[in-house]
């Protein structure tokens, strides 16, 4: 600014405001920094779009379809009728379902409680006491989740017949009295298919919790041991705390296999004796393909999957919890 007198020409200067220059670069800093890339929120729908095609087409879809199906009573062939929801009151009414779910309820003792238990056990065991071999340990017990169900059913109808290797052994050692026809004996025909569950899932329930117990740090056994801990304090102050999402995992998948076993029971004993060792997963097959009740087949169906639902939601609550 200049100043020379009442007649002179005042030159002013303007100072840049830099404080409100700066205000404004910051705000739209923010407002780009607010900004989503792509600039739309539907871009990441976008990508899952694709994979979710594909499970609404392979999953949702028929189980929506199945839902249909089970309220109307038709064979498969003729025109179908709706029944509404008379077909679920047989599903509990029935018997002979009743007991098919009753089986499944038994069998998750056998597929999942005792591999659970032995599970446990071995994997707490192994990992104590650092056995040499660990690798073909390893293989060796998971080898029964490679087989084909087919296949190990074939086997152990094999081993349970009359002539089969289980009554050999039980004559060399002197209990032949309890040789039998494992599978056609009303009482022991359920027990003896659970037995080749327990056999199946033991190997997948160990290699988790081994897996699981190989991440607790070795410190924390040294600590307790410093303190006078044996193995069985050891046990359950640190590895079995340590190991229960990996026992949530475990009882969710031994579970499911148990309530949707099929191939099983239908290779060793159909159902028999009588309806002794029937299955939902079972019912469904003999409904649909072998009586033409489909709209009853699509009931049960439905009625095992939300009984699957149910009882994994528990253990994924539960196992939450634990974590806690």
């Amino acid at each position: 600014m200049v100043d020379g007198g009442p007649s002179a020409t005042r030159i002013v200067t303007p100072v840049p405001s830099a404080p409100r220059t700066a205000a404004r670069g910051s705000a739209r800093g923010r407002g780009r920094s607010q900004r989503r890339p792509g600039g739309s929120g539907w871009v990441p729908l976008a990508y899952l779009a694709p994979g979710f095609v594909v499970y609404a087409a392979f999953l949702l879809y028929p189980l929506g379809r199945a839902v249909h199906l089970s309220l109307f009573d038709w064979d498969g062939l003729t025109l179908a009728t709706f029944v509404g929801l008379d077909n679920y009151l047989e599903v509990v009414t029935d018997q002979k379902l009743r007991a098919a779910f009753g089986h499944a309820l038994v069998l998750i003792v056998f597929f999942a409680g005792l591999p659970t238990v032995i599970g446990l056990a071995l994997a707490a065991v192994l990992n104590r006491a650092k056995v040499r071999g660990l690798g073909f340990f390893r293989t060796v017990v998971f080898l029964p989740q490679v087989v084909a169900m087919v296949v190990v059913g074939v086997a152990w109808r094999r081993l349970y017949a009359p002539d089969g290797s289980v009554n050999d052994v039980l004559h060399a050692i002197g209990l032949g009295g309890l040789a039998r026809a494992w599978l056609g004996d009303t009482t022991l025909a359920l027990p003896a298919v659970g037995v080749v569950g327990t056999w199946v899932q033991t190997g997948l329930v160990t290699l988790l919790l081994m897996a699981g117990m190989s991440r607790v740090p070795d410190d924390l056994y040294e600590a307790a041991r410093l303190d006078g801990a044996g193995a069985v304090r050891e046990f359950f102050a640190i590895t079995l705390p340590s190991v229960r999402g990996e026992l949530a995992v475990a009882l969710t998948l031994t579970v499911i296999a148990a309530l949707k076993t099929f191939d099983l029971i239908y290779i060793t004993t159909g159902g028999g004796p009588g309806d002794r060792t029937s299955v939902p997963a079972f019912e469904v097959y003999n409904r649909a393909f072998r009586l033409g009740e489909v709209g009853s087949a699509a009931a049960v169906g439905v009625t095992l999957t939300l009984v699957i639902f149910v009882i994994n939601l528990a253990i994924a609550r539960i196992g939450e919890r634990g974590n806690r």
